[in-house]
């Protein structure tokens, strides 16, 4: 699989200096957190889940969470896991083994409690080739250890490699008297398991709901101190660049239908006035996705990559926003070049900015790993041709 799969070889080819790489649920660890992209989510109560499947990996959707925790109810969570395991086990007998690692997105399933782990993948039987992994809510050290241990037995069972995806969502990294502490048990248990772990992903609408917050779609998880102030300390415990960080993914934009609007929309109408590009700009004021837009700015600025996303409409802008610009690759290649390696300071090829090699050498490494998955956009291409061209 690889972004943008969705379009013609030669509408790729108009768009990308270097086009996205190929990628499967077997490459390195590295890459497929970077890959994520936006991951969609998806109750394991939809009676139409494996067709679900098929047609968003159609559009583009490279990783979907299945999900048995917050989307149903108490009461829907054993119905749930027998459709889960009768659409997973319908759509094995659809894909072929050989057409699976193209056909299909990387798939996980958001468990509740860590004996679903060991439970599903004993009843999927076969049909576990499918999965990629779990999603484990409310991680911190005291709960996620019998996650962990639950998700080795399970891999050893079925003799394939899957990853866990931890959801940092507790009070305890929410309030300020307990966030430190809870934040270094985090990283010590992710450290004993750092190979199994996949990328984090932030459960902000659980801090939100430990205040009564709720923010409005015109407003990004940044504009809400509280939650600003998590993801920064998550970011500085758990996101660093000196080799012992993880992938942290962007929280959920929870709005996709219309609403009355409190402020004027914050997208400037000059880059979209162009091809189809002022319909999408239309299309993205009306469902209140400016929002979503300024979001995934803020979360690359921020130090998250990817998204989880609960809406088909938001994975076009979330892939768009991915892909690095011609400028972006021109100067990370420059910082990179090995005659560079001495440090200095140099001007950039767009003539606008200074390029310092040391202090600038792990940004480069960054956009170049997130050039390769999602392609470098030609020299004029910006976000507006790529999301006109992304959405459907």
């Amino acid at each position: 699989m690889r972004h943008f799969s969705q379009l013609t070889p030669e509408r790729r080819n108009a768009l990308f200096h270097r086009e996205p790489v190929e990628f499967t649920p077997d490459s390195p660890p590295g890459v497929l957190a970077v890959a994520l992209g936006a991951t969609l989510y998806s109750p394991a109560t939809r009676p139409s889940l494996a067709d679900d499947v098929l047609k968003q990996a159609a559009r583009g959707v490279v990783s979907m969470v299945l999900c048995l925790e917050d989307s149903i109810a108490d009461a829907e969570v054993s119905e749930a896991e027998d459709n889960l395991v009768g659409q997973l086990s319908q759509l094995a007998g659809r894909v072929p083994e050989r057409l699976a690692k193209d056909a299909l997105p990387l798939l996980f399933v958001r468990v509740r409690e860590h004996g679903q782990i060991t439970a599903l993948v004993r009843r999927l039987g076969p049909a576990v080739r499918l999965l990629s992994g779990f999603v484990l809510p409310k991680f911190t050290e005291d709960h996620s250890v019998p996650f962990l241990e639950a998700l080795t037995e399970a891999e050893a069972a079925c003799g394939r490699r899957l990853f866990a995806m931890p959801v940092l969502e507790s009070p305890e990294l929410l309030h300020r008297e307990s966030r430190t502490e809870a934040l270094v048990g985090i990283a010590r248990t992710l450290d004993k398991y750092r190979e199994r772990v996949l990328a984090l992903r932030l459960g902000v609408t659980d801090f939100c709901a430990a205040y009564g917050l709720r923010r409005t779609p015109e407003m990004t998880a940044y504009d809400v101190q509280l939650v600003a102030s998590v993801i920064a300390d998550v970011v500085n415990v758990l996101g660093r660049a000196d080799g012992t960080g993880f992938t942290v993914t962007g929280p959920v934009w929870e709005y996709f239908r219309p609403q009355e609007r409190m402020f004027k929309p914050q997208l400037r109408q000059s880059p979209f006035l162009s091809g189809r590009a002022e319909d999408v700009r239309a299309a993205l004021i009306e469902h209140d996705l400016d929002g979503l837009l300024r979001e995934i700015e803020l979360d690359r600025a921020n130090g998250l990559l990817g998204k989880t996303c609960i809406h088909p409409s938001h994975v076009a802008p979330v892939h768009a926003l991915s892909v690095v610009s011609h400028e972006e690759f021109c100067d990370a290649t420059d910082v990179l070049r090995p005659e560079r390696g001495g440090g200095g300071v140099l001007r950039s090829a767009y003539t606008n900015k200074m390029n310092e090699v040391k202090p600038h050498r792990a940004w480069a490494e960054r956009t170049l790993l997130r050039g390769e998955v999602f392609g470098v956009a030609r020299e004029g291409v910006s976000f507006v041709e790529l999301l006109a061209a992304g959405v459907k």
